[in-house]
């Protein structure tokens, strides 16, 4: 590329389904394992490198990936995110086997009512609301303004308590910025990428900001030393300010994608979710073509599943008019 050249899209097929699938790939690894502390995972497993049956069948999503499959249906059918009808698609994909907390159920409840999208949320502080967002930053990369409201809005329909709203945002953001230094072939810097986060959500939630400035120094190839910091600095539970930082030090500790996740899943704790947001971080700087096939041919592909997702990342790309070939990036 000469000086002449324009800049590199950040958004393309690639990416968003790398995003989408990275989402699906994480949660199907870290399903097995989800509530284990990351010794019994090391005992167990030593590394969780392939597709493991759990509470559900080898390969399969829980309600991390189901969720966003409902913001790529809206996306691709409405062209935007519309929060009333991505009301209507939580409720149409919900299946409780996935692993939905009793929290969701009553806000299907509300939705089933016919109640408001903007009513049927609780004051919750978990992270449901930042494991499904990742592919909005894959879809508006360059558009902080929208992704931000896009990432917010998808949240309030079923979180409304402000660490939650700021979660989905960190995380929104960061696979916007994870696009835009793929393009660009450019390095990830811990602080730069950490401080541009943090102070983004800043005036959404002060924890959540706090907590993504807690991040530990981390060695970025070296799993063992970026678990060990990881797991001494964040909880890694379902909330939103203990969940979201691990994931962004997974992604930031690593070298490759497939390493991203495996290192998101062996930090323990809600490790499905964990590593479905460190997935789409990953998914959308290295894309599609960074996930093993094996990986790719174990997760589950039914009426809902690989393809249909893969189908609606074309169908939301081709709509945005860009350039599917991911030419220059």
């Amino acid at each position: 590329m000469t000086g002449t050249d324009p800049p590199p899209p950040a958004r393309s097929f690639a990416r968003l389904a790398g995003a989408a699938i990275g989402t699906m790939l994480g949660d199907a690894l870290g399903m097995p394992v989800e509530g284990w502390p990351p010794e019994r995972i090391r005992a167990v497993h030593g590394r969780v490198e392939r597709l493991l049956p759990g509470r559900l069948p080898a390969g399969s999503y829980t309600d991390d990936s189901q969720m966003m499959i409902a913001i790529l249906e809206t996306l691709a059918h409405r062209g935007r995110l519309d929060p009333a009808y991505l009301a209507g698609r939580f409720l149409a994909l919900h299946q409780p086997e996935r692993g939905y907390g009793r929290r969701i159920a009553e806000v299907m409840r509300r939705i089933a009512q016919g109640r408001s999208w903007e009513q049927v949320g609780g004051d919750s502080w978990g992270n449901g609301g930042a494991m499904r967002v990742g592919v909005l930053g894959a879809v508006y990369p360059e558009d902080e303004a929208t992704l931000l409201r896009a990432a917010l809005d998808q949240c309030r329909v079923t979180h409304h308590h402000p660490q939650a709203l700021a979660g989905a945002a960190a995380l929104a953001l960061g696979v916007g910025l994870a696009c835009r230094l793929g393009a660009r072939g450019e390095n990830l810097r811990q602080d730069d990428f950490v401080a541009y986060l943090a102070n983004r959500v800043e005036g959404v939630d002060h924890r959540l900001a706090s907590r993504l400035r807690a991040m530990p120094a981390l060695e970025r190839g070296d799993q063992d030393q970026a678990r060990e910091a990881l797991v001494a600095a964040y909880a890694r539970d379902v909330s939103a300010a203990e969940a979201v930082p691990a994931a962004l030090g997974a992604f930031l500790a690593s070298e490759s994608a497939p390493q991203a996740v495996t290192l998101a899943v062996s930090l323990g704790g809600d490790a499905d979710t964990i590593a479905a947001m460190a997935g789409s971080l990953a998914g959308a700087r290295w894309r599609l073509e960074a996930w093993p096939q094996d990986w790719l041919a174990g997760l589950e592909n039914g009426d809902q599943g690989r393809d249909h997702v893969l189908s609606l990342c074309h169908d939301i790309i081709e709509q945005k008019g860009v350039d599917e070939s991911g030419s220059g990036c």
